[in-house]
């Protein structure tokens, strides 16, 4: 039952991607409605004219052999007639002229010698009657001709279409006095012979547009092969595979397209490599640099925390002239070594090293921890529910809170508050404090590295990476961390984390089977060895 599921899902699959490939906007469709567009036009022009001059030579033809014939009639049969000749007369000699190689009907129109008028058709009284003649027709007959004519009766004819039949209807008059002789030709067979001459031409005209479907289709694979792959080694340029070539043969258009992409590819390539090797070296420089600052650091921290205790001591062993000073370098000081410490943990982000070790944690518990360890319990106000369980890093949910609190008590002043909510298998944490806001032209930019707000907000002695690396720390996890102005005044920063955040497949965990241990993971071996340094690069 599964497989027959996968095959139909397979199948829709399939179809979808026929259709997605004749979409409106497909070059392929519209190159082939271009082409049968063309074709039905020609074809179509080519059998209207066909169509036409054929059937006006039909007609003429038909037309003047007709004609011919009943004038011929009408001078050697109805011209020997009487001038007031009987309706006997009438009807013989009709039936003569009905007789003759073009089989029409005939209709003879007199004058009896008492002034009466006599009719005399070849079908009898029930056949070819004056009213089967248009009245435009018996008005241009019996209208005799003014001027110098030798002839002053013509012969009128007139295409008439009866119950769906064609007919050539025409009518003269004898000259010299006589019946006026009027005459009706079923033009069907010609009719006939003349639709499948349409349906003729109307095949013609769909075999034509079939193959010319059938040439647009081969010119579409023979131009839009080259464009696909193209648009495939493109897609995979895109996903980083800078080492995708075009395989160029022929010398036109299209292969000079697939040469410029390799050329393209390449130069693409060599520079990316530049920029990743050049990315690199400044990583390594960083991370040197904060390494190497680490040992004089110690020292000038041991120090410090010596002269800070000498100043918080009423012993007076500080001159007050100095005072300033001292407590300056050991601000400052303080500061440098938060600064290297933020700096070695942006770089493990960026050189990918950064992992998580997981546990489960009472967030609230977490909270609260975090709160008291930096003695901020007076100025925040926490709203959390025992019980939200989840799976974190502890140390890393610790930077993330003291990023985020920090940065609200700094810069919004106390009460904090944070509130702390689980829903959807995720736990969501808000910190909100009471201050002037972030103003909107700021809050794009409240995550980017060493930026500060100081046009709207205080000074900040920080070192400009705190909320960057709470917001890596938030995605190592799987989650984001959003910026926005509280409506009851105030910024907000919102904290999303998945409740389960193991991952076997996070981009962002090096740990890939082989061992590799990340050093910024305090108590691990791998941090021990970060923040020992080697005696010959001591000697240097």
């Amino acid at each position: 039952m599964t497989e027959r599921h996968g095959g139909f899902r397979g199948w829709t699959a399939g179809r979808k991607g026929k259709l997605s490939r004749l979409r409106f906007t497909s070059l392929r469709l519209r190159l082939v409605m271009v082409f049968g567009a063309v074709a039905l036009t020609a074809a179509v022009s080519a059998s209207g004219i066909a169509y036409w001059l054929n059937r006006e030579a039909v007609l003429t033809r038909t037309q003047g052999a007709v004609l011919r014939d009943f004038e011929q009639e009408m001078q050697n049969r109805a011209g020997s007639l009487p001038e007031h000749p009987s309706q006997d007369e009438l009807l013989h000699t009709a039936g003569q002229m009905a007789n003759s190689s073009q089989r029409f009907s005939v209709l003879l129109v007199g004058a009896d010698v008492t002034g009466r008028t006599v009719y005399g058709s070849s079908g009898g009284l029930n056949g070819f009657s004056l009213e089967d003649v248009p009245a435009s027709l018996r008005t241009a007959v019996n209208k005799q001709q003014d001027g110098g004519d030798s002839s002053p009766y013509h012969l009128y004819w007139q295409r008439v279409v009866d119950d769906g039949t064609p007919y050539l209807v025409a009518g003269t008059k004898v000259i010299g006095g006589g019946p006026t002789g009027y005459m009706r030709k079923s033009l069907e067979p010609e009719a006939k012979d003349l639709n499948s001459l349409a349906w003729s031409l109307g095949i013609a005209t769909g075999l034509a547009l079939i193959g010319a479907a059938l040439l647009a289709q081969a010119a579409a694979t023979t131009v839009l092969k080259p464009v696909h792959r193209l648009g495939v080694a493109a897609r995979r340029l895109g996903e980083g595979r800078l080492d995708t070539r075009l395989r160029v043969s022929g010398t036109d258009e299209l292969a000079d397209l697939s040469r410029t992409f390799n050329r393209t590819a390449e130069a693409l390539e060599k520079r990316v490599a530049d920029m990743a090797s050049r990315d690199e070296a400044s990583r390594r420089f960083v991370a040197d640099m904060s390494h190497e600052l680490r040992t004089p650091l110690t020292a000038i921290t041991a120090v410090t925390e010596v002269l800070e205790e000498e100043l918080d001591a009423e012993s007076g062993s500080i001159d007050p002239m100095i005072e300033p000073a001292v407590r300056l370098v050991v601000s400052e000081t303080r500061r440098l070594n938060n600064l290297v410490e933020n700096l070695m943990e942006v770089t493990r982000f960026d050189a990918g090293t950064a992992r998580l070790v997981l546990d489960d944690v009472d967030v609230a518990d977490q909270i609260t921890a975090c709160i008291d360890a930096r003695a901020w319990l007076d100025a925040v106000d926490l709203d959390a529910e025992r019980g939200i369980h989840a799976q974190l890093d502890p140390r890393r949910l610790d930077v993330i809170m003291a990023n985020l609190i920090g940065n609200a008590l700094k810069h919004g002043g106390s009460p904090v508050r944070v509130s702390v909510t689980a829903a959807r298998d995720e736990v969501v944490i808000a910190v909100r404090d009471h201050g002037p806001g972030i103003p909107e032209e700021v809050l794009p930019h409240v995550f980017d590295r060493f930026y500060k707000a100081s046009a709207s907000r205080p000074r900040s002695e920080g070192s400009g990476l705190g909320l960057s690396i709470a917001l890596e720390n938030a995605h190592i996890h799987g989650g984001e961390i959003t910026a926005a102005n509280s409506p009851e005044g105030g910024a907000v920063f919102t904290l999303r984390l998945p409740q389960d955040a193991s991952d076997p497949d996070d981009p962002n965990d090096p740990d890939d089977g082989d061992g590799t241990v990340d050093p910024g993971e305090p108590g691990e071996p791998g941090e021990k060895a970060a923040r020992s340094v080697p005696d010959e690069e001591k000697a240097r």
